[in-house]
């Protein structure tokens, strides 16, 4: 491209040496300039978004990004596209201008990620029972962190249910096992206490006349 710049620059100076007349040329390059420019836009702006990225490091090959409408680990970093691995075995190509220009969350930068999940419990169970039962799950599984500890609180009384808000700390590459291994290892030990898991229901009154 710097050859081709030269190149036309040169022309137009030796042009104008010998006594042509240079006004039109130069219009008509800027024209086509112009044009270019107008045709190349996205990809300029992928271009400078890629130089952006690549200049402040907002994430690097590897970390666990959501970005996008996109959630997964970095494949690739190109001048025009980076390129995610979601965790349904996709690849996803998203253009480096609309990751610079847009949100971007990071989740590895910390090494630690909340795992947010809920479990409701009937109006009728023992709520201290049910959250000691989460937290010695939790505190037993060698994959949750152990700073921040993990804790469980009341977050919601809905309409059938208590819920309970479970939050265990993991790594980036521990997060999903955390999330699954939570979930059922928590609805098999409150089955064994004897506190339901409801669901929705609802009283249906029949009048007969």
């Amino acid at each position: 491209m710097v050859t081709v710049i030269f190149k036309v620059m040169l022309f137009v100076s030796v042009a104008s040496m010998i006594g042509i007349e240079t006004t039109s040329f130069v219009a008509i390059i800027g024209a086509a300039g112009l044009a270019i420019g107008l045709a190349l836009q996205g990809t300029l702006a992928n271009f400078a978004g890629g130089v952006l990225i690549l200049l402040f490091k907002p994430y690097k090959v590897g970390d666990l990004i959501d970005t996008q409408g996109h959630f997964g680990h970095v494949l690739e970093i190109q001048i025009f596209i980076t390129k995610i691995n979601t965790p349904d075995g996709k690849v996803a190509i998203i253009p480096n201008g609309a990751i610079s220009n847009g949100s971007l969350v990071n989740l590895s930068l910390r090494n630690q990620l909340r795992v947010d999940l809920t479990i409701g419990i009937s109006y009728d169970s023992d709520i201290k029972k049910a959250k000691d039962l989460l937290i010695e799950i939790m505190a037993s599984n060698p994959k949750v962190l152990k700073d921040p500890a993990p804790m469980v609180a009341v977050s919601e009384l809905a309409d059938s249910s208590v819920n309970l808000a479970v939050r265990p700390w993991a790594t980036p590459e521990d997060y999903w096992d955390i999330y699954f291994e939570t979930l059922e290892k928590g609805k098999i030990a409150l089955d064994d206490a004897g506190i339901t898991i409801p669901f929705p229901q609802r009283d249906v009154h029949m009048i007969q006349p």
